[in-house]
């Protein structure tokens, strides 16, 4: 008898594990929802998914939102968008929102752009709600050397199309940020621009800026332009300041190059007064030889020196800078 209500238990269990997975292969809830909706998913499918590990309840819900706002998407491409690793609710959400609005955006471009790591539901608002982006404070100079500092705003929508691959919002900044130096560099004066500031935004738009980015450029406003410093006085005052270095450092050269050739000069002086010195230090070491070898008599060297002393005597008198006036 025990042995009997051993084995009925166990059969009851065994039996309730076989329907528990029975339920769980086959997701009757999940059937009867899209059935009332007319979506229109056999449970043979729904059974598949889950052999392939695909949550019923997202595809079927997906399937489910899609046929209410009108959209007929084939159940095996939702799944095999899950399967790839796509955002399915995101899809149907972006495609439902792209049908309202008329942009004729069709599932394999939506999947598309969202396995490309795009948010194609706010791709597919920003097409339909253009968003505004600004630049920082861009910095250019007139032809008159005057500093203009600019800021614009670039209104842009975004082209479905060009989504995938195609260049962001940092692009887009940079390529109107060149834009608007090269407006003002072009400009005559600064007065010009802020005259005429729209002059820079017709400028921008007709360089086709957008070209191989994922947006396209509505319009470009200039926001704000302020007079920023004299680029040019300054460059000019920079640059006298460097011409008067360069001539100071030329003349420093040639100062201390004439300071060179007057030491030398001195040195040269220095030692021809050397060999004078030493010339007249021979001409006693003369006299005294000719004197001693019979040469040059006594009287002679009187007459000499008595020559000489009426030369000194006359120069002094005559007041000679080289001779020696005290008896004056």
């Amino acid at each position: 008898m025990v042995d009997m209500n051993i084995t009925l238990i166990v059969a009851g269990a065994l039996a309730l594990l076989a329907l528990l997975g029975i339920l769980y292969l086959v997701p009757v809830r999940l059937w009867i929802a899209a059935k009332a909706a007319n979506a229109g998913v056999n449970i043979l499918t729904m059974i598949a998914m889950r052999l392939r590990r695909v949550p019923p309840g997202e595809i079927v819900d997906a399937r489910i939102t899609a046929v209410k706002a009108g959209l007929d998407i084939p159940i095996d491409y939702l799944e095999s968008h899950y399967l790839a690793g796509g955002r399915v609710q995101a899809v149907v959400r972006a495609l439902i929102s792209a049908d309202k609005a008329n942009m004729g955006l069709d599932f394999q471009r939506a999947a598309a752009i969202d396995l490309a790591g795009r948010d194609v539901f706010q791709a597919v608002q920003m097409s339909v709600n253009p968003k505004v982006i600004e630049t920082p404070k861009v910095s250019a100079v007139a032809k008159d050397g005057i500093q203009l500092l600019a800021i614009a705003r670039i209104t842009v929508r975004t082209n479905l199309e060009r989504l995938v691959g195609g260049a962001g919002e940092p692009t887009v900044l940079a390529r109107v940020g060149e834009g608007v130096v090269s407006t003002i560099g072009s400009a005559q004066t600064y007065e010009q621009v802020l005259e005429n500031p729209d002059s820079i935004s017709k400028a921008v738009l007709s360089r086709g800026l957008d070209a191989g980015t994922a947006f396209e450029i509505l319009s470009v406003d200039i926001a704000d332009v302020d007079v920023g410093t004299n680029i040019g006085a300054k460059l000019q005052t920079e640059q006298a300041e460097a011409d008067k270095q360069v001539a100071q450092a030329r003349a420093e050269a040639r100062r201390a190059l004439a300071v060179a050739v007057e030491q030398e000069n001195v040195a040269k002086v220095a030692e021809m007064r050397a060999t004078l010195v030493a010339a007249e230090a021979e001409v006693p070491k003369a006299m005294a030889q000719a004197l001693i070898s019979g040469r040059l008599g006594v009287m002679d060297y009187y007459n000499m020196k008595n020559v000489i002393a009426d030369t000194d005597m006359r120069e002094s008198i005559g007041g000679n800078p080289g001779g020696n006036d005290q008896s004056s």
